[in-house]
């Protein structure tokens, strides 16, 4: 068997938590690396929705279940409670509405796991004042006009909206340069972040 590529932190983090045996559903789930390593380490029932049908059809050329949609849209054809684990990986700053699409995670899934750049991250703040222009990094790599994000979450930000949605936050974990961080000063020092939460 081929060796699995190594996971962006969050996604390992993601993978270490989720029960063997479970099911899952991947949201915007890219070439399928996190539903793959679920499916062959763990067990796991995993389904994946993806936009980009490139990116489907390398997930069907490896046997994963994906659909091609739009998870703005396509989230709410699936029933109430269909799944264990709902994932939304580095795709809520693209979401039409974050508040509805959190809302919807937790409506299909138990517990969602959300990971999302943080836009407070000191080092965007400051290309930000120096340059006077939306900074470009290695989490955020396209210029302003070819990005997909639409809505620039912060950590604060998102602990608040979870607190307005009445979200338990279970458990998280911040970033920077493909390390762990401690939480001390998370909203200007991590470079993205990742939540468990539930209802």
């Amino acid at each position: 068997m081929a060796e699995r590529p190594a996971l962006r932190p969050d996604l390992a983090t993601i993978l270490e938590r989720i029960e063997p045996g479970s099911r899952a559903l991947d949201i915007g789930c890219g070439d399928g690396t996190l539903m793959a390593a679920l499916r062959d380490e763990k067990q796991v029932d995993a389904r994946g929705i993806e936009i980009d049908g490139a990116c489907v059809e390398r997930c069907v050329a490896q046997g994963l279940s994906v659909v091609q949609g739009d998870a703005d849209r396509d989230l709410e054809f699936y029933p109430d409670s269909a799944f264990d684990y709902a994932i939304l990986s580095q795709t809520l700053q693209t979401a039409a509405r974050p508040d509805h699409m959190l809302a919807e995670l937790l409506r299909v899934g138990r517990r969602a796991f959300v990971s999302f750049p943080n836009f407070a991250y000191w080092r965007m703040r400051w290309a930000l004042m120096r340059r006077g222009r939306m900074p470009v990094t290695r989490h955020l790599p396209v210029t302003w006009y070819e990005t997909q994000n639409i809505h620039h979450v912060t950590v604060k930000d998102f602990e608040e909206l979870a607190a307005q949605l009445g979200v338990r936050i279970e458990d998280r974990w911040y970033f920077t340069r493909e390390r762990e961080i401690g939480g001390g000063g998370a909203n200007w020092r991590a470079e993205y972040a990742l939540f468990e939460v539930s209802r």
